[in-house]
């Protein structure tokens, strides 16, 4: 499945969060690092997801970028 993310600029760090899975959420100092941190949020949050017998929501936002 792909989910879609959005990064935030944070004070001193970046932010990431999926907005098809409340709750799944994770910080680090760089892009990169975020990256890969919310990518481990994403699969834990899916397999606790499972262990507690709860359906894996399908990914259904969508991202783009509109040039003003």
């Amino acid at each position: 499945m792909r989910y879609a993310v959005v990064i935030e600029k944070a004070s001193g760090n970046y932010s990431a969060f999926v907005p098809d899975l409340p709750g799944c959420i994770a910080t680090a100092e760089t892009v990169a690092g975020v990256e890969a941190e919310i990518r481990e949020a994403i699969r834990f949050h899916i397999e606790g997801m499972k262990a507690d017998g709860l359906d894996v929501p399908a990914p259904t936002s969508l991202a783009e970028y509109v040039e003003t």
